[in-house]
């Protein structure tokens, strides 16, 4: 079996070129065949008319001299028949085979009558009519012995045709080879691909079908290049994540088994493991949260529910946090009924306070919009806070990402929560944006429509 896709195009092209040259000439020649022997027939029997009116004018002998001189006769050959069968030629038979002429047609054309005969083939064909002379009457039949015109054409064709089928055949080989060259280079691409190297340059200029394939197959290296990153950095995330409770943990534990420490001591240990311990469960949560919603393995549990509700009970539910820094809150709440899953906008809501609160300075405001339009009800979460970096900004809804490392000690977090987030605003069908300065504070907006599927 050719596994070869250029040999594969290459052979079907010369098959289908070949057979269908071969066919086309077959079908052309047959079809051409009658109407080439009507239009023989019209000079023969024009030519034969020529020949009776000579003997009808001349002399027997002088009409028989003068058409034996006749340059005609290199195309034609002439049978004049007696009644008995016996006949005299004019003309050379140049090894052609002669038509078979029966004596019922000699006596046919004895009688009268014209006639004009095709057996088989172009070159079979002649013309029978009756001939006076003063010897009585005669009958003479006239046939082709060669048909130049036909044979040029016929030759034409033939050189025409295995002239097309050379240079067609040269021609789509060399376009083959251009056609199947990008295919070639998708398949080494895809091989370094496998390979792991995602930084792969096509450079394949051509437009339609080919030109879509490369483009997307480029798209998808490129985005199978940024999930790499994604995961190398996920895996050093989690590293760097799990490595520092663990480091705490491990030290701590360790020191507990001193035998000169305090009880003071030894509980404030404790109270580092498990702080420690509670941190590292609470990131596993989200990472397995996360997943979960990724994968989208877990239906959403979709409900018609009072919105501005439920952000004031997730405002009153998180009270010890923000009453602890002495927070106010601004609600600006229209009463909007929305058809999502609840614990996932009780999720969204919980993440986007908390981080509110955590980055607000003491006694400052939070304010809480919601506006309705025809299809969407948009929650606007603002705060003073320490704001964030145009440049973080753009990431700040990765996983593991904190906008200000050099808080990362300062604010506790394992900066999944507004990943999370915006997960699930995405499951949602709706959409997630960012507004922050340095030093004057965050908004984050949230659009999502009022009925979700």
């Amino acid at each position: 079996m050719i596994q070869s896709l250029y040999t594969r195009v290459v052979l079907t092209f010369l098959v289908a070129v070949i057979g269908g040259t071969t066919i086309s000439f077959f079908m052309a020649t047959w079809v051409f065949e009658d109407k080439l022997n009507e239009n023989l027939q019209i000079p023969l029997v024009n030519f034969g008319q020529d020949i009776v009116h000579i003997f009808e004018t001349l002399p027997f002998n002088e009409a028989e001299q003068f058409i034996r001189e006749m340059h005609q006769l290199e195309s034609y050959y002439i049978r004049i028949y007696e009644e008995k069968g016996q006949f005299k030629s004019y003309g050379e038979q140049k090894g052609v085979p002669l038509a078979n002429v029966t004596m019922t047609q000699v006596q046919s054309v004895l009688d009268g009558e014209v006639i004009q005969v095709n057996p088989g083939g172009v070159s079979s064909i002649f013309v029978g009519m009756p001939l006076q002379t003063a010897m009585g009457t005669k009958a003479m039949f006239i046939e082709p012995i060669s048909l130049p015109s036909t044979s040029f054409a016929i030759k034409l064709i033939l050189n025409f045709a295995t002239y097309a089928l050379v240079i067609g055949s040269v021609v789509f080989i060399v376009a083959a080879r251009f056609l199947v060259k990008p295919i070639k280079k998708l398949t080494t691409a895809t091989k370094h691909i496998a390979g792991g190297d995602f930084n792969v340059e096509l450079n394949i200029k051509q437009s339609g079908e080919l030109g879509t394939l490369a483009k997307s197959f480029e798209d998808m290296a490129e985005g199978l290049q940024q999930l790499e990153q994604m995961r190398r950095e996920f895996v050093s995330n989690v590293s760097h994540e799990v490595q520092s409770p663990l480091t705490s943990i491990s030290g701590y534990a360790a020191a507990l088994k001193q035998v000169d420490i305090t009880d003071e001591e030894k509980s404030r240990y404790l109270d580092i493991i498990m702080s420690e311990a509670k941190r590292m469960s609470k990131m596993s949560d989200s990472l397995l949260k996360l997943s979960l919603l990724e994968s989208k393995t877990q239906p959403m549990q979709c409900a018609t529910f009072s919105l501005d509700e439920q952000i004031r009970r997730v405002i009153v539910a998180i009270q010890p946090q923000w009453s602890a820094r002495n927070i106010q809150f601004n609600l600006h709440l229209q009463a909007v009924h929305i058809m999502a899953d609840y614990d996932q906008l009780n999720q969204v809501w919980t993440n986007l306070l908390t981080n509110s609160i955590k980055f607000s300075n003491e006694g400052s405001m939070i304010g809480v919009s919601m506006k309705q339009d025809a299809h969407h009800v948009i929650v606007r979460v603002s705060d003073s806070g320490i704001g964030i970096s145009l440049e973080d900004q753009k990431r700040i809804f990765e996983r593991f990402f904190k906008a200000d490392r050099s808080h990362s000690r300062k604010y506790d977090g394992s900066g999944m929560g507004l990943a999370i987030v915006k997960q699930i605003v995405s499951l949602h069908q709706g959409d997630i944006q960012v507004e922050s300065k340095l030093g004057q504070g965050t908004t984050i907006i949230i659009q999502l429509p009022l009925i979700t599927q």
